[in-house]
């Protein structure tokens, strides 16, 4: 019964103590794998807000989905879909901060793309596969590598060796044309040392918004070496990926009229046709080659080294109509007498860029002390450039000319230190201090063709203290301050002059654990001083604009797990906050204008979910999922037409292990319905203002722009994983 309560509050994320749980397995906590992530990840008794899943809980939901829609049922998270069924480009926002304010890293090693600071999971193509276990902290969390957590940080553990070995095979099919495959396999330990294991994928889907395609193909291949003091792995994982551009959104006109348009690669031919253009796509590659020591030297001391390196380079492609020919350096052709100016043209925008990533800790344990020391020095060479493919009126042009060319360098050095001291057998402290120091620049110019110099430097100072109180067996408190600072990312600075973002976190929660239920409560302050908020806007590329702002989020949230009895386990969780502009000023026409306290963009004030699990008999079960959104606002003027109305969606997941089958060790069938009740929602979306009237406060008279993501109605997956 105590197993089953513990997976129950790791599969939702809630933090219990050890105390009764003696189940917990001590040596695989302890083991050589699981210390590429101890020095960001923290226990579970911890004064940090934190959720963690391993690779049997996302294994049930796992049918070629991204990263970000796993997470969707986890404590404040808001998970999107640009193609709408989860597979393509996804992302995930926690207490209202999405993509470019969560940290996200791979064995200790930073994820996020070094300029934008967002993290794009259409690039780990089936990475849930190869996923050990992940951690999000809530928050500030404590200090990890690379970009500041200024929502949450999402730390990652890929596969674990093995020592025995396996081959597996999974296939999945569904709606929209979705297809996944894949193959594992290990040859666990050789000669007790020595083991290699890989994973070759590909998914393919046709996205439930109109040609919103997915070709996603990858691999994870490690070499390792281990004995009882020494672990060596060599990891390269790579992937590519075409999906066709379902970035625009839809107004809500089209909205109402046809759920599923994409107006992407849209144009009228020479003879009024409307037509579409058939490589309207982004294609991108990123390889990942990374090299991990860790070593135990004695009981007391051990040591991680870590080497990455990332290549990523790809475009997106767009067709243009009456383009400017002298935006792309172009004289167009002199035709009976007149000189052509405008042509139609079809353009590619590019990113090559380089990553390199060294990485080392020092971990010191004794008694009632540990003390985890790291360094990390990351250097990033990225290019930005653009050429024009095709032109109805080529004129003086050459095959391979850039019509501009931008340089963006980034350099960074971090060093940390973190103390967990036992003072009793009822308190325990946490320390941890982080300096950051990065240097930013870039030469040449940005996309609309212009200069664009960036020449910043920041160093940053973050502490972070805790203390967890154990009351008795069954419940702990603990509360926690932390702070971040975070540099402005290359579109903030492409849009205006940004300043780098501050945030003071304050936490403070009680945890309680017994044989029939385990609850975490916990509430939350954060104060930021020039908080990068969205606008509602989206630059040419989609991705939000955004505009500092003094501003707080505060709320409580609640997580449970309940075991009713042997077959039934309910496991509800709920986030209720306020997210506030603080005096937010808006120009118009020229006029400064105090809104006072706004409504944070894309923030909603409730988040909840519920899993209801049935398992009648050993390797079955039956899980019922729920999901509601509050309603949000696309921009921070508060106005009702910015309004993306809450939802409420229903799953329903059947996974059977099939055993003793011939020539297989099992035979895994997974099914997952997705939103049975056919709901019509849309999960994000964008607005920017003109000319708007403060005359009824609160109202906005005219919006140039309001877009919506749609989301799928009722859709499903089905799967089958032989293990051999």
């Amino acid at each position: 019964m105590k197993k089953i309560l513990l997976s129950i509050a790791v599969l939702t994320g809630i933090t219990v103590t050890a105390q009764k749980t003696t189940v917990i397995d001590t040596t695989k906590v302890e083991s050589l794998d699981e210390v590429l992530v101890n020095s960001i990840r923290v226990k579970a008794d911890s004064p940090i807000t934190h959720s963690n899943l391993d690779a049997k809980d996302l294994e049930k939901r796992n049918l070629g989905q991204d990263i970000a829609t796993q997470l969707n049922f986890l404590p404040g998270v808001v998970t999107t879909s640009d193609a709408g069924a989860g597979i393509g480009y996804t992302g995930f926002r926690v207490r209202g901060t999405g993509n470019q304010g969560i940290n996200v890293t791979i064995n200790g090693i930073p994820y996020n793309d070094s300029e934008s600071l967002t993290s794009f999971f259409v690039n780990l193509q089936d990475f849930t596969s190869s996923i050990e276990s992940l951690q999000l902290q809530r928050g500030v969390g404590s200090s990890t590598n690379g970009s500041g957590a200024f929502g949450a940080s999402l730390n990652i553990l890929t596969d674990a060796i093995s020592n025995e070995a396996y081959g597996e095979t999974s296939h999945s099919f569904g709606s929209f044309g979705t297809r996944r495959h894949n193959v594992k396999f290990s040859t666990g330990l050789l000669n007790d040392h020595i083991e290699i294991s890989g994973r070759l994928s590909q998914i393919k889907s046709d996205g439930y918004v109109d040609r919103a395609t997915s070709d996603l193909r990858s691999y994870f291949l490690q070499a390792a070496y281990k004995d009882d003091n020494t672990l060596i792995k060599a990891i390269n994982f790579a992937g590519a990926e075409v999906t066709y551009q379902s970035w625009f959104g839809l107004d809500p006109d089209t909205l109402e009229e046809d759920r599923r348009f994409n107006p992407a690669g849209q144009f009228t031919d020479e003879n009024g046709n409307i037509r579409f253009h058939n490589n309207q796509v982004d294609d991108y590659k990123q390889d990942h080659y990374q090299l991990h020591w860790n070593q135990k030297y004695n009981s007391n001391w051990s040591s991680t080294a870590s080497f990455n390196y990332t290549y990523g380079r790809g475009f997106f492609e767009e067709y243009k109509e009456d383009e400017d020919l002298d935006f792309y350096s172009i004289t167009g052709p002199t035709i009976n007498g007149e000189q052509i100016t405008t042509s139609d043209i079809i353009r590619r925008r590019w990113l090559d860029n380089d990553f390199y990533v060294l990485n080392t800790s020092v971990n010191y344990k004794k008694d009632n002390v540990n003390i985890i020391a790291g360094a990390l020095g990351s250097i990033y060479r990225g290019d930005h450039f653009g050429e024009v493919i095709w032109s109805r009126f080529a004129g003086d042009s050459e095959i391979g000319d850039n019509y501009y060319f931008g340089t963006g360098n980034k350099d960074e050095a971090s060093i940390f230190a973190k103390l967990d001291y036992k003072f009793n057998d009822r308190f325990q402290f946490y320390v941890d201090l982080q300096g950051r120091f990065i240097s930013y620049n870039t030469d040449g110019q940005s996309s609309d063709v212009v200069d664009f110099i960036v020449d910043e430097n920041y160093n940053f100072f973050n502490p972070k203290l805790g203390v967890t109180y154990k009351l008795n067996d069954e419940s702990q408190f603990y509360g926690s301050f932390a702070r971040a600072n975070r540099e402005p990312n290359r579109g903030d600075f492409e849009s205006g002059t940004p300043k780098p973002e501050e945030l003071n976190d304050f936490e403070l929660g009680w945890r309680y654990n017994t044989n029939k239920i385990a609850l975490s409560v916990n509430g939350y302050y954060l104060d930021f001083e020039g908080q990068l908020v969205p606008t509602g806007a989206l630059d040419n590329s989609g991705a939000p604009i955004r505009i500092n702002s003094n501003s707080f989020r505060a709320g409580i949230e609640i997580d449970a797990a309940v075991k009713v009895n042997d077959v039934l386990t309910i496991q509800p969780n709920v986030a209720i906050s306020t997210n506030k502009n603080k005096d937010f000023l808006f120009r118009l026409d020229g006029e400064v204008t105090n809104l006072g306290n706004t409504d944070i963009a894309l923030s909603p004030n409730f988040v909840g979910s519920n899993m209801i699990t049935y398992r009648p008999i050993n390797n079955f079960s039956i899980t019922f999922l729920s999901k509601i959104v509050g309603d949000q606002f696309l921009g921070n003027l508060e106005s009702d037409i910015t309004k993306l109305d809450g939802y409420f969606t229903n799953d329903l997941s059947i996974q059977y292990e099939i055993t003793n089958v011939p020539y297989f060790k099992s035979i895994l069938l997974n099914g997952l319905i997705n939103n049975i009740f056919d709901a019509q929602y849309s999960s994000n979306g964008f607005s920017f203002t003109f000319d708007d009237d403060f005359s009824v406060p609160g109202e906005v008279t005219t919006i140039e722009g309001v877009g919506f993501y749609p989301q799928a109605g009722i859709n499903f997956l089905l799967g089958a994983t032989f293990k051999f």
